[in-house]
């Protein structure tokens, strides 16, 4: 597989992410790789379209890095769910988070991830997007959802691979695996593609 060729040429791979579900697929991918989160600016530009905001924080993380030493090839992604035009990231409290979930209740939204590969010599993005249909939730599920689970540091308010997504995902349309951070099929062939 591409391993050995990846660490031949990229010694050092470094995932710029803190998520504990991002390090879970990268150890899936049997990627070998250190963890190193540098503080980046997540603002966004006033008027930016849905689509193009998780591209550009994943940059933003992977410009921390600059300048990157050759033998570093650096993974940075950011994940956003988009319902009707609008971006919601992580809630910053309880009261965002019942608000986002009551919103996304019995609908569907969109999931886009976006991973900057980094290097000495650039840089390029991965982007994949994923069609999420939700059940109706109760507000009693929500409560009890935030309080066991405390989704502060998830898009949206959730994670697919937890209670709320079991319970109440019908169905999704494209990637689980980029619902939850890293649109893996997509990296793989990216990484492939840089030997």
């Amino acid at each position: 597989m591409i391993q050995k060729q990846l660490l031949e040429r990229y010694p050092r791979i470094v995932l710029a992410s803190a998520s504990p579900r991002r390090r879970q697929l990268m150890q899936a991918l049997d990627i070998p790789f250190i963890v190193d989160v540098r503080h980046s600016e997540e603002f966004v530009p006033e008027g930016m379209e849905p689509s193009k905001v998780a591209a550009y924080l994943a940059r933003q993380k992977a410009a921390a890095f600059v300048p990157i030493p050759a033998d570093t090839l650096v993974i940075a992604a950011d994940t956003v769910v988009i319902h009707r035009g609008e971006v919601l990231g992580k809630p910053a409290d309880v009261i965002e988070a019942a608000r986002m979930l009551r919103r996304l209740s019995g609908q569907q939204h969109e999931v886009i991830t976006a991973v900057c590969l980094a290097t000495a010599q650039g840089s390029r993005i991965v982007q994949d997007s994923t069609q999420v249909y939700f059940r109706e939730m109760e507000d009693n599920e929500i409560a009890y959802y935030i309080a066991q689970y405390k989704p502060y540091d998830k898009a949206g308010s959730y994670g697919a691979q937890d209670w709320l997504g079991m319970a109440f995902i019908e169905r999704i349309e494209g990637s689980y695996f980029n619902v939850m951070g890293l649109p893996t099929h997509k990296l793989y062939a990216a990484l492939k593609s840089m030997l």
